[in-house]
């Protein structure tokens, strides 16, 4: 399958989303007893209250988080050498950075043959980013909108699907796969569970934005691999903050 899709046509995707207030208590009170309600279905470890279980978990949930960064990036070919361009949209105001990305996906990945790739995107990244773009009253752009499309119609491609060969019982994180594969870490500064933190407090998005690129370039190599279609040189990697 992976040799029929032409590597200049797909947007490699990440997204980081932290929880929509810093915390619990700053919850309008609807959310607030919205919140406890899932807290209470969620909850694993009984001794965890709703305001714990809100700043740990709140950011993965589109109805109770937000999203600050998307890095997008794509192949090209330059003098004959396989080059990657990543570019982070990020922003303290959700509906901008959306509008922008939204703005992206139309001019340049809208034809039937663009794809989108990440790492567990089918189930996390390209439904989070659906769902936040219509709280943002931001029209879908089609590439991404499911609504009306057949199976075979849908252009997304997740690295973590294709590891699994039809074996759904385990999720293999993108550090362990590039571990695997002997592909550098993007997990040397921060973690998906510091996002928040480094968000709300510590307010540096630009960190954010510098790892949320790094895990799309990892991403990217990864599809490589399974794609047996050659190796993305660091001096070839250009990353845009």
């Amino acid at each position: 399958m992976l040799k029929n899709i032409n590597l200049k046509k797909i947007l490699f995707l990440d997204v980081e989303t932290v929880p929509m207030v810093p915390e619990f208590e700053l919850l309008p009170d609807a959310f607030k007893e919205l919140w406890s309600k899932k807290a209470d279905r969620i909850r694993v470890d009984q001794d965890k209250t709703a305001e714990e279980l809100f700043n740990e978990r709140a950011g993965i949930y589109s109805e109770f988080g937000k999203i600050v960064c998307i890095s997008a990036g794509f192949f090209f070919e330059e003098n004959h050498d396989l080059k990657f361009r990543c570019k982070a949209f990020y922003s303290d105001n959700e509906t901008q950075l959306l509008a922008e990305f939204a703005e992206m996906l139309n001019l340049s990945f809208n034809a039937p043959d663009s794809y989108l790739c990440g790492h567990n995107a089918r189930e996390f990244d390209f439904p989070y980013i659906a769902r936040r773009m219509l709280v943002n009253r931001i029209p879908l752009p089609d590439v991404i909108n499911l609504q009306g499309k057949k199976p075979w119609e849908v252009t997304h491609l997740d690295t973590m699907e294709l590891w699994k060969f039809g074996d759904y019982k385990n999720y293999t994180s993108l550090a362990l796969l590039a571990a695997v594969f002997g592909i550098p870490t993007p997990k040397d500064d921060i973690q998906g569970s510091d996002v928040a933190r480094v968000y709300w407090h510590e307010r540096d998005l630009e960190r954010i934005a510098v790892y949320c690129n790094k895990d799309v370039v990892t991403t990217a190599r990864l599809y490589l691999k399974y794609a047996f279609a050659g190796e993305l040189k660091d001096e070839n990697v250009e990353s845009v903050i």
